[in-house]
């Protein structure tokens, strides 16, 4: 019988900590690689074989344990920016004439007070380059006192919304930093615009997924009904997926690649091309558009 390696080491999750016995009980057998991987909780892989009993000294939650029967953990990064952004609010639609006569729909887009740097995120201190950017200026009563600390450590006005662009570098920017948005655009810019679309409610499969009606004559009894979502027997369920009627809208969207078609700096306004997400009111986070290999890394 091959030796049994010895194993000590202690399994981290969340805020407990389960020690490993280095007995037989673990069943490894000889060159066998143990590697652990964290990522807000532990995960035990084995290279070759899988443990019996994980944990012998201690029985965990079941939370935990199946976390740790989970071969493979992957790791969630967040998107980058290929610059840093601003937030304004969706005005409406209209018709915008060129010079040559070419009638194009664009959307208007007005800026309230704010877009002021509230933070710096460094790798140094947070693990990844970011700045933290505030809009809209609210009374001090419509904020909580942690978010007006967090304000106050940076000398920044209340401010509503905030947001976070993470950069490659953030050089060249500092707290209750004002960005204008004639000073990080220019007209012919492409930028991609994100928003929460409009809600609809809950909505049939026709309304939902522009699925087509039944007869409306000749004795039909399904004219707007969804009809059948799978077979009796086999497989005896409904797949995960399957297009039913449900909640419509109210979902985070990003149009990409928006043309920026004029900036008005007096009335502080800007038109870009086509529509954008939600109604007039709504929240928008623009961004320089993303072109991978130009100003964001393919990797």
């Amino acid at each position: 019988m091959s030796s049994i390696p010895s194993v000590s080491f202690t399994a981290t999750a969340k805020s407990h900590s389960y020690p490993l016995p280095s007995s037989p009980s673990l069943c490894l057998p000889s060159r066998t690689t143990l590697h652990l991987k964290l990522h807000n909780y532990a995960s035990l892989h084995c290279s070759k074989t899988s443990f019996i009993h994980p944990i012998t000294a201690t029985k965990p939650s079941k939370s935990i344990t199946r976390n740790l029967r989970s071969t493979t953990l992957t790791s969630i990064s967040m998107s980058m920016e290929a610059g840093v952004g601003v937030m304004g609010t969706k005005l409406g639609m209209m018709s915008y004439f060129e010079t040559n006569g070419k009638v194009i729909p664009v959307t208007i887009i007005g800026f309230r007070e704010g877009n002021i740097v509230t933070q710096i995120k460094t790798e140094a201190t947070d693990g990844y380059n970011a700045v933290q950017v505030g809009y809209r200026r609210v009374r001090d009563k419509k904020l909580t006192k942690p978010e007006l600390g967090h304000l106050e450590k940076s000398g920044v006005i209340p401010l509503r919304h905030l947001q976070e662009f993470r950069l490659q570098s953030v050089e060249g920017f500092e707290p209750n930093q004002r960005l204008g948005f004639d000073e990080l655009f220019k007209e012919g810019d492409l930028v991609d615009v994100s928003g929460t679309t409009i809600g609809k409610g809950f909505q049939g499969g026709i309304k939902r997924h522009h699925f087509k009606r039944g007869l409306m004559t000749h004795g039909s009894k399904s004219h707007r009904a969804i009809g059948s979502i799978g077979a009796g027997t086999t497989p005896g369920r409904v797949y995960k997926g399957k297009k039913m009627p449900g909640r419509m809208g109210g979902t985070k969207r990003k149009i990409r690649k928006l043309k920026i078609v004029k900036i008005d700096n007096e009335l502080r306004l800007v038109m870009v091309t086509g529509a954008v997400p939600g109604k007039p009111g709504n929240l928008l986070r623009i961004t320089p558009a993303k072109i991978v290999g130009k100003n964001i890394p393919k990797s």
